[in-house]
């Protein structure tokens, strides 16, 4: 996932779940209970998946 996100140019915040406690309750707000996450714009993008994130973000 980092990989992507640096080869298209696409700046991100990585939070560990594991030691930042409120990363852990903003995914327990917005009802998800698997990593990785990513948030574009309020869009939520759970696991790595590639369309969805592309598109998400506008990148091919």
């Amino acid at each position: 996932m980092k990989q992507f996100l640096t080869a298209k140019g696409v700046p991100f915040t990585t939070r560990d779940i594991s030691e930042d406690e409120q990363a852990m309750k903003e995914l327990e707000r917005l009802g998800v209970a698997q990593v990785p996450v990513i948030v574009v714009d309020g869009e939520v993008v759970v696991g790595y998946d590639r369309t969805k994130l592309q598109k998400a973000l506008g990148i091919a």
